[in-house]
């Protein structure tokens, strides 16, 4: 497989981010926690920097204030000139840019971790921008290894050629967490001590890496996004239907031709149409009602990914 460049030096600079939608309260709680005492953040080849990504979203907990501040970080919004009547969550972009970037700089930060939550029943998930990022893949790779009681699925979310647009790619390298189900707006304990720990196996990771280890290549299943998928709707554009109790909560699970995936209100049933088995996932997530999505079809994919080699020895300074 074609890859993207691994690092070659230690990373130094790491991020944590939560409350990029203000309303998914695990993030956002375990980094409020972080900026009074970032002491579980710190390794000894780095200390991790907790961000509040949209402190007004957080505020109010909603997604977002304007407009959604997960979908800005391209460079037609980076580098457009300011105005005043700019969106809210466009101008913070811009201050997260120079936080952590400036986006494909070699100024940008080392990694980025975006913490976020989904209504749907996707359990823990790992978002990766492409099946090329072997660092990426290897991180993933080492949290199912530490985790083997957790079902971790790995979803690629960008298309091929398009930019990339998450708060991530600001940084060199980066993923997303996605810990569900949980409402908008609630805490559940569970998920905030899980998050809390993948964090913390996540920097663990980072810090191997640092010290010079080595990780042998290997095989690994992942979901890429083919689709999404609308509501069946009225004419005026007002939902006609919702998801059929049989595709409710079976993110991941395989979807064949014929099963059904909506239940209209006039009470007749609408099925899957495909000529091949996909994957939903994030199944009636609050969030795309919106967005026009009621959930997106994947595809399952085997990955070989090559070993990631140790980093090279830093020259001992001279006499």
């Amino acid at each position: 497989m074609c890859s993207l460049p691994v690092p070659q030096e230690p990373l130094r600079r790491v991020a944590v981010t939560g409350g990029t939608h203000g309303n998914e309260m695990s993030g956002v709680c375990l980094v409020q926690q972080w900026l009074r005492d970032p002491g579980e953040l710190q390794r000894a080849s780095f200390a991790a920097v907790p961000v509040l990504a949209n402190p007004a979203a957080t505020a109010a907990c909603r997604r977002y204030v304007d407009c959604d501040l997960n979908r800005v970080f391209t460079s037609t919004f980076l580098t457009a000139r300011a105005h005043p009547d700019d969106p809210y969550e466009v101008t913070r972009a811009r201050e997260l840019n120079q936080l952590l970037g400036p986006k494909a700089s070699g100024r940008a930060f080392d990694f980025v971790l975006d913490l976020h939550n989904t209504t749907a029943n996707m359990g823990t998930c790992l978002l990766v921008k492409t099946t090329h990022d072997i660092f990426a893949l290897h991180m993933c790779h080492h949290l199912q290894l530490q985790n083997p009681e957790l079902p971790f699925l790995v979803s690629v979310d960008q298309h091929p050629g398009e930019e990339t647009y998450d708060m991530t790619s600001v940084a060199k390298n980066g993923i997303g967490l996605e810990l569900g189900p949980q409402p908008q707006g609630v805490l559940r304990a569970d998920l905030l001590t899980r998050m809390r720990a993948l964090v913390a196996k996540v920097l663990d990771f980072i810090q191997l890496f640092n010290q010079g280890t080595a990780f042998p290549a290997f095989e690994m299943e992942a979901y890429r996004i083919v689709r999404s998928v609308d509501f069946p709707r009225t004419e005026a554009g007002d939902l006609a239907g919702t998801v059929h109790p049989q595709l409710q909560d079976r993110d991941f699970e395989p979807l064949r031709p014929g099963a059904p995936i909506f239940q209209m209100f006039s009470g007749e049933d609408v099925l899957y149409e495909g000529e091949s088995t996909v994957y939903p996932i994030f199944i009636n997530e609050a969030a795309y009602y919106e967005k026009g999505i009621a959930f997106f079809q994947t595809e399952k994919l085997t990955l070989s990914v090559p070993a990631l080699p140790a980093l090279a020895p830093t020259p001992s300074p001279g006499p």
